[in-house]
């Protein structure tokens, strides 16, 4: 594969909020570190503030340790068994009487507690590394006391105030939080779940945006006519906001690698990941043949001549597999695709059109005798 992206640049991040979500976030950095690219700024929300610390202390492998490792009991104060039944729909396991009075009781209580991620923040971030980074670090809170957005940059905090800080850009409105200096905060998503002004108006212009899809308030922003944004965003729906389970982070954080493997060595595909080594011209050629071998007339008993190919069995294709009539590169990878996936091909794997058209040959088939007038 070509790398397609330019790795001579420094890049500025920017880390939607999105609580649990933030699993993908580190699976595109881990591809980004893979590539070479390099990076000198990160601003973050909520997730995408604690997850920018570590970017900022450029801590890689800690960062996938805890989200391949993360509970929910390692965030709130829940049981983690009975908080996995419940997203995993197994309600004849689910103690619904336990689990409703501890929700009664985080209510009545201020919100969840949150005690254990205030552990995990503060064994998880040095304030000292990331003071002596060459990385800037900025994120987003909100203060309910003064009514207001904070933008803020970590290496400008009071001393010791980092983790505090950090923690309120993540107090999600169902946590319990506590006020810092006598005031309290609320997460930063409230006012800006995609900070991407935060670095615009610091002059940076070239910006990767990692989105993962939060609940929060998307503030518009002028982009200014040098900046070039490349964003990197699911094409699947990632884990819930709260489910912080080891095992659906691990899945966010490997499509968020090979979502970002697409941007970087351009591959084509909605769900699977194809490096294309036919051109538009090779691609027509082999749709052609299926159609010809595999396509039959059945009201005149005969195959279909070239001009009902290109005028009824192509465009008929296109609108089956949801592609641009006569763009015969994307016709051609709708197919596979669509194949691939009846085929029960696995997803996350780098393929060529040849090897998706010789593993799923025998759909691509069916798929072509179902096109019939």
């Amino acid at each position: 594969m070509e790398l397609k992206f330019d790795t001579e640049k420094e890049y500025a991040v920017v880390l939607e909020g999105g609580g649990a979500k933030g699993a993908y976030e580190i699976g595109v950095w881990k591809a980004l570190e893979e590539a070479g690219v390099k990076y000198n700024a990160v601003a973050g929300t909520s997730v995408g503030a604690l997850n920018g610390a570590m970017m900022a202390m450029r801590q890689l492998d800690k960062a996938v340790e805890l989200w391949e490792n993360i509970t929910f009991s390692q965030v709130f104060d829940v049981d983690d068994e009975q908080m996995r039944r419940l997203y995993s729909g197994d309600f004849q396991g689910l103690e619904a009487k336990t689990l409703w009075k501890d929700v009664v009781e985080a209510v009545k209580g201020g919100g969840l507690d949150i005690e254990p991620l205030r552990k995990l923040v503060n064994e998880t971030v040095s304030e000292e590394k990331i003071r002596a980074s060459d990385v800037e670090l900025f994120l987003v809170t909100y203060s309910l006391t003064e009514k207001k957005e904070l933008d803020l940059n970590a290496k400008g905090l009071p001393d010791g105030k980092l983790a505090e800080m950090l923690l309120t850009s993540a107090y999600l409105p169902l946590f319990r939080r506590e006020k810092v200096d006598g005031k309290e905060y609320m997460d930063g998503s409230v006012q800006n779940l995609v900070p991407l002004n935060c670095l615009l108006q610091r002059g940076y212009r070239d910006i990767i945006v990692i989105r993962v899809f939060g609940l929060g308030v998307e503030k518009w922003v002028k982009i200014p006519k040098d900046a070039e944004i490349t964003t990197i965003a699911p094409r699947k729906k990632l884990g819930g906001i709260l489910q912080f389970d080891s095992e659906q982070s691990r899945k966010d954080m490997q499509l968020g690698y090979f979502d970002a493997r697409r941007m970087l060595y351009g591959l084509a595909g909605e769900t699977y990941y194809i490096d294309q080594k036919w051109d538009e011209k090779r691609a027509y050629l082999i749709l052609k043949t299926l159609a010809e071998n595999f396509c039959w007339n059945r009201k005149k008993g005969r195959p279909f001549t070239l001009r009902e190919i290109n005028e009824e069995i192509l465009p008929r294709l296109a609108k089956k597999v949801r592609a641009k009539e006569g763009d015969y590169h994307k016709v051609l990878t709708g197919l596979l695709e669509r194949a691939a996936e009846e085929a029960g091909m696995p997803v996350f794997q780098i393929t060529t059109e040849e090897e998706l058209l010789r593993a799923a040959f025998a759909e691509i088939v069916k798929i072509f005798r179902r096109l019939k007038t």
